[in-house]
């Protein structure tokens, strides 16, 4: 995003020398093309300078290079911070100082990474080890902490939420004295790196830790235990965040459960949290998990709208709805939730996973931040204009006094943090998108691959390639169209057609003799009415329907023809057959840059190519045989 800010502060160097600090290049490769360059026009140092006029945005820093100086100015610690990263960013891209010159703030003002770890060391969806933050039921701080802390703020994330937010009975506790001097120390490593401290809750702690009979959120021994509580806990942590929560699904506690909304559940939270500054967290990922899902008006994906649509308007300041960016799961092609654009009164913010749970776990590769620009740039049609998802969790469209963006993250105490190597593009990204929307997906993966890998061009171009085409790759080999789920249950790694946690009730994708697809139009379940027009009406069609989507929202005759010309059951056996030699071709796209990057990374990742390629083929196997048996129609049977 383009910013306007004063000049004030690009003033000639001799007539504000920047005096606040200086910053070493003495440390860096002396043998480094730019780094002498740098050294010598610089004289080897850099003058930093925090403005506290007003006249940069909260995090925002510029860099000027005038007359052999360069000056780093921010409007407080976080941006020179910012800053500084920026320009090694700069340097390790081997990009000349002229180069480094720029003018930047955060576009998104909350950017946070939810952890799923568990106390006893476990991670929930966890790919790349196991947790650095707990073990044996107790935290952990050494150097790893540092070295974690460093690292997310290094790309812009200034929030991390460290325990799962299905917290079981012992994670309450994090909430008790015993943990609290640990706590406050982590608090004090994230905060000089502009990090802040969140911790999931467990809405049961009343019971769990109080010892009360009930969470009632309008009882008022419940709401004095609460008081007392964050009293206590902000006297030890004052310079916690906030809580997050989940409530009220897939067998967590919640409101619900005494008849209570969920409006009335985060209130309670928050009006206790409020004399602190701090903030609630309510995850919308809310749904009844025992479902009969043979019912045809039965759909999942209605679930968060109707349970929180009613409630617009009725949660304090201090609450932020962390809406799923789609109306599922994390599934590798699903709709924009239509909560962005109908819920015009209440703090909100985006949820994404990073965490490849359902799109290859950190060995298939699926570069993903190409998905999440098209959710940011989702229009929503809530207004004329500024009605993107960005703009809604920005406060562009409506105001709001808290408002963001989160990642489920993916990292672990591998020694490479992500398993593989491939997978940290999608923590980084996630962080560089999170600080600059306008930024492309292209851009990013470049920057990520000169930063990891090397800056010879065809590491480049060879990488870049792969990541940019994988997301469609691990599409075509998987689940066609939208239609999502056909994974096996509880692990979601590998293929299972008629499999999911809640099989006996019936499948998801309802797959019969004629076709496949669920009918979410006004004749079916009715979920595009969710969405403002023109969107209901485009969604309702299947003639207008994205084809992308096109099994998501209607079940599709295998003889329907697509824009391709090909029928929807040619579709199918021909992308999950184009799905394996695309994985072919990354490998030996892979294979070109042998000797060119280091020898163990090359080698972990072609170990991971080797597991997805038999992955992309045990799909393509079960799901085309599958379908044929279904539909008795042949490969090209009835192809134009």
């Amino acid at each position: 995003m383009g910013k306007q800010w004063s000049n004030l502060w690009l003033r000639d160097v001799h007539e504000a020398p920047c005096g606040d600090g200086e910053l070493s290049l003495s440390g860096f490769d002396a043998q480094n093309t730019i780094v002498k360059n740098a050294t010598a026009l610089l004289n080897g140092r850099i003058s930093l300078e925090v403005l506290r006029d007003g006249q940069l945005p909260p995090e925002g820093f510029g860099i000027r290079l005038a007359e052999g100086s360069l000056c780093l100015a921010a409007a407080d610690e976080s941006g020179l911070l910012y800053g500084v990263f920026h320009i090694l960013r700069q340097m390790a891209m081997q990009r000349p100082p002229e180069a480094w010159q720029t003018l930047q703030s955060p576009d998104i003002r909350n950017r946070i990474l939810n952890h799923w770890d568990n106390m006893d060391g476990s991670i929930e969806r966890g790919y790349a080890g196991r947790s650095f933050f707990f073990q044996d039921n107790d935290i952990i701080l050494d150097e790893r902490t540092l070295d974690y802390a460093r690292l997310i703020a290094s790309v812009g994330i200034n929030g991390v939420v460290i325990n799962n937010v299905n917290v079981k009975e012992r994670a309450s506790w994090l909430i008790t004295p015993a943990y609290m001097e640990k706590l406050a120390q982590l608090v004090d490593i994230f905060a000089g790196y502009g990090i802040r401290l969140y911790l999931s809750l467990n809405y049961a702690a009343s019971i769990d830790v109080g010892g009360l009979a009930s969470a009632d959120p309008l009882d008022t021994e419940v709401i004095a235990w609460w008081q007392a509580q964050m009293a206590l806990i902000h006297e030890q942590l004052p310079g916690l965040g906030g809580f997050l929560v989940k409530a009220d699904s897939e067998g967590r506690p919640g409101p619900f459960t005494y008849g209570r909304s969920q409006a009335q559940g985060a209130n309670m939270l928050a009006n206790a949290i409020a004399p602190y500054g701090g903030v609630i967290i309510w995850r919308c990922f809310v749904y009844n998990c025992m479902q009969d899902w043979r019912d045809e008006k039965t759909d999942r994906a209605k679930a968060a709208y109707d349970n929180f649509i009613h409630t617009d308007g009725e949660y304090l300041s201090n609450v932020i709805l962390q809406i799923k960016n789609g109306p599922m799961d994390f599934q590798i092609r699903e709709p924009v939730s239509p909560l962005f654009g109908a819920m015009k009164r209440t703090n909100q913010m985006l949820e994404v996973q990073i965490a490849q749970e359902y799109t290859g776990q950190q060995i298939d590769v699926c570069y993903l931040i190409p998905m999440f620009k098209a959710v940011l740039d989702f229009r929503t049609h809530c207004a004329s204009e500024n009605d993107s998802v960005f703009d809604i969790i920005t406060g562009r469209t409506y105001p709001m006094r808290y408002s963001g963006i989160c990642a489920v993250s993916n990292t672990g105490n591998d020694e490479n943090w992500c398993g593989s190597d491939l997978a940290a593009a999608n923590l980084y990204g996630f962080g560089r998108l999170a600080w600059s929307v306008s930024l492309s997906a292209e851009e990013i993966a470049e920057e990520w691959i000169r930063l990891s890998l090397s800056n010879d061009a065809a590491v480049v171009e060879a990488v870049q390639k792969i990541l940019l085409s994988s997301r469609e790759t691990y599409e075509k080999y998987t689940s066609p169209l939208g239609i999502g789920w056909m994974v096996t249950p509880h692990g979601h790694y590998g293929p299972a057609i008629d499999g999911y946690e809640y099989s006996p009730w019936g499948t998801y994708h309802r797959a019969d003799h004629w076709g496949v697809g669920v009918d979410r139009g006004t004749a079916g379940t009715g979920y595009v009415k969710q969405y403002n027009e023109p969107l209901a009406s485009m969604y309702d069609s299947m003639d207008t329907c994205p084809e992308e989507l096109l099994l998501f929202f209607h079940h599709v005759p295998y003889t329907h023809v697509l824009k391709s010309g090909k029928t929807l059951i040619q579709h199918i056996y021909d992308t999950h057959c184009e799905g394996v030699r695309e994985v072919e071709a990354m490998i030996e796209a892979w294979e070109g840059v042998a000797g060119k990057i280091p020898e163990k990374i090359y080698a972990l990742v072609r170990g991971r190519l080797d597991a997805q390629l038999e992955n992309a083929r045990e799909w393509r196997d079960q799901v085309n045989t599958y379908f044929y048996r279904i539909s008795g129609i042949e490969s090209s049977a009835v192809s134009p």
